[in-house]
């Protein structure tokens, strides 16, 4: 995912957004990004999970920024041929944060290699940039007990699940089932200090970022 702290070119970016910020009065204040997640975990023939595929809308502001300058041959709308290019960056990007995905099989740490099968859709009725993407497994995972948590360590992004069927299981065995925790209310303690944290600062890896995160437990027989 293209964020706005990363490089690839995004320094217009990041300075668009940082005029915006400052005119809305929200300049030091985090999370910079919102994104709204449905996530499908995938389970191979021998019952062994394989993946996840992500589904992650952004926000409209950043939708709106991510695409200026993108050639369009319609305008107001692109095709994933437009957005391939932008889709590559933000794949390759993902890499950099462990692709806000942490898994733990049977309390194990479980890792991912780098995704594919990814591409980035718009919604001109809704200026919503989405990416879908499948995040394998870097070893197809066969456990009682799978965790899933997708959050930023730093808060720079807000990831929420949607609202309506936010997880699924793809061809997983009979009797496996899920359960979902969303994140934690923010406080008025927690969001006077974001505020108190500079557009570039960081926050202490898995403090605030942690207490944020939407977590799927997957468990089979």
């Amino acid at each position: 995912m293209v964020l706005l702290r990363m490089n690839h070119g995004l320094a217009r970016l990041v300075a668009v957004l940082g005029v915006l910020l400052f005119i809305s009065g929200t300049a030091s204040a985090h999370p910079h990004v919102w994104v709204t997640v449905k996530s499908t975990v995938l389970f191979g023939p021998d019952g062994s999970a394989i993946g996840v595929r992500h589904t992650w809308a952004f926000d409209d502001m950043y939708s709106t920024f991510a695409t200026q300058g993108l050639e369009q041959k319609k305008k107001g709308e692109f095709s994933r041929e437009e957005l391939q290019p932008l889709a590559q960056v933000n794949v390759e990007s993902l890499k950099e944060y462990d692709f806000f995905t942490y898994a733990k099989a049977d309390g194990k740490k479980a890792a991912f290699v780098d995704p594919v099968e990814y591409f980035l859709e718009f919604d001109p009725k809704e200026s919503i940039l989405t990416l879908h993407f499948l995040l394998p497994f870097k070893a197809p995972v066969k456990a009682k007990s799978l965790n899933l948590e997708v959050f930023d360590p730093s808060y720079f992004v807000d990831f929420s699940f949607v609202a309506n069927d936010p997880v699924a299981l793809a061809s997983a065995p009979s009797g496996c089932a899920f359960n979902i925790a969303k994140p934690q209310e923010l406080t008025a303690e927690m969001a006077r200090r974001l505020a108190e944290i500079p557009p570039d600062g960081k926050i202490p890896e898995n403090s605030y970022g942690a207490a944020f995160a939407n977590k799927i437990v997957v468990r089979c027989p």
